[in-house]
């Protein structure tokens, strides 16, 4: 009967690190943190002293080295991690999980550095990505017995899984990111030679024979500069709009209604456009969830970046309401100039169009997009159950 409890008590210590591990890769926490929480849970699961988890970087040398049982006083007298050499470097080299007795006696060892704690019983395993080794996870010194198991290891490999799950995650993350940073340099760059540098580009042109009529028609020659000066001044308040499209941190806010408030104070700081926003008691109880709010934030701000660039409106209102199901309604509405939404022509912006569709699409929302000379209207429906979202155009019927 005590035995039996013990096996119980002992299953569930390994489904809760087990669940310590998981849920600290889905948190998204660093890796670091990951690496470590695993390290730590798995060590007192075997009965073992010390555990190690090295990770290679990019150059085959150990990037990553993550400890636990060894204090921080003990660690900076032993120095840097380890090179990789003999047991370690067998793991990965090998793919495969290594018992030994006593690896101060195998001649295979390739020796301890000074200061290092004394070691005999070793388990590793690789840690790996795609079928791919690109670590260990070992453990030394099993309490109460000679060896680990072969329980041991398999449970030890069951970590490593986990920390080659944490590191394919963390390479994905900073993949991505890099992505996001290339494309957002595309989308910059398309954004500012299709209108700031060809308005500095036409200001240019318009100045290179203002020397010549200096002597030949200086009323004409004062006139371009004039000319000149206003242009600048304009291409001066898009460049503020533009840097105004470009700031991250107004979407960070925790709620959208506090979004939507910096978003706006931003909005009226850096254009003479008069903004009204108008959120309903009923839209304020109706939080979305943290990824609708911020590609709705998003959505709206790039929808007010391209009312103040290109629209040349007077006014614009940015209105939240919830119906009885849940459901937001979010409407931007200017009294500008207004464009064709059919062929994106005019002054509503491509890209700014093209990355409100791609928000749309990933949050499961629909948006209706209605202008004529009196002005634009978008009006975003995110339903309180939500699936693959639709753009439309002005007469209802779906974009693509």
């Amino acid at each position: 009967m005590g035995g039996s409890a013990q096996r119980v008590a002992g299953a569930a210590e390994v489904v809760d690190a087990l669940d310590a591990a998981t849920q600290a890769i889905a948190g998204l926490q660093g890796v670091e943190e990951v690496l470590q929480v695993i390290v730590d849970q798995v060590r007192p699961l075997v009965g073992a002293e010390y555990a190690a988890l090295g990770i290679l970087g990019r150059g085959d040398y150990i990037e990553r080295f993550i400890t636990s049982g060894i204090d921080a006083e003990t660690r900076a007298r032993i120095g840097g991690p380890p090179h990789g050499r003999g047991f370690l470097g067998l793991i990965i080299s090998e793919n495969r999980s290594i018992r030994i007795r006593d690896i101060a006696t195998d001649p295979r060892r390739y020796g301890f550095p000074e200061h290092h704690p004394v070691m005999h019983s070793f388990l590793g395993v690789p840690v790996t990505v795609k079928g791919r080794s690109i670590g260990n996870l070992y453990l030394t010194n099993k309490a109460g017995a000679d060896e680990f198991s072969e329980d041991d290891q398999h449970l030890v490999e069951t970590f490593a899984l986990h920390a080659g799950i944490a590191i394919e995650n963390a390479r994905l993350h900073e993949e991505i990111q890099r992505l996001a940073i290339v494309d957002e340099r595309e989308r910059i760059g398309k954004d500012l030679h299709d209108g700031i540098i060809q308005s500095l580009y036409a200001v240019g042109l318009s100045l290179e024979d203002v020397p010549e009529l200096a002597h030949e028609d200086p009323d004409e020659a004062e006139r371009r500069v004039e000319r000149a000066i206003d242009s600048l001044h304009l291409t001066i308040r898009d460049i503020r709009n533009f840097i105004f499209g470009l700031r991250p941190e107004l979407l960070s806010a925790t709620s959208l209604v506090a979004g939507l408030a910096a978003i706006a104070e931003e909005f009226r700081h850096n254009s003479m456009i008069d903004l009204e926003l108008d959120v309903s008691d009923a839209a304020t109880a109706a939080e979305p969830d943290a990824e609708a709010t911020a590609h709705l934030l998003g959505l709206v701000n790039e929808a007010l970046s391209n009312v103040a660039r290109h629209s040349g409106a007077t006014r614009v209102v940015v209105a939240v309401t919830a119906t009885a199901d849940g459901s937001l309604e979010v409407g931007i509405r200017d009294n500008g100039r207004g464009f064709d939404p059919a062929t994106v022509t005019g002054g509503f912006g491509h890209h700014g169009l093209a990355n409100m569709r791609s928000r749309i699409a990933t949050i499961g929302a629909t948006m209706g997009i209605a202008s004529d000379s009196s002005g634009t209207s978008i009006e975003v429906h995110l339903p309180a159950n939500r699936s693959a979202g639709a753009v439309v155009g002005a007469d209802g019927s779906p974009t693509p």
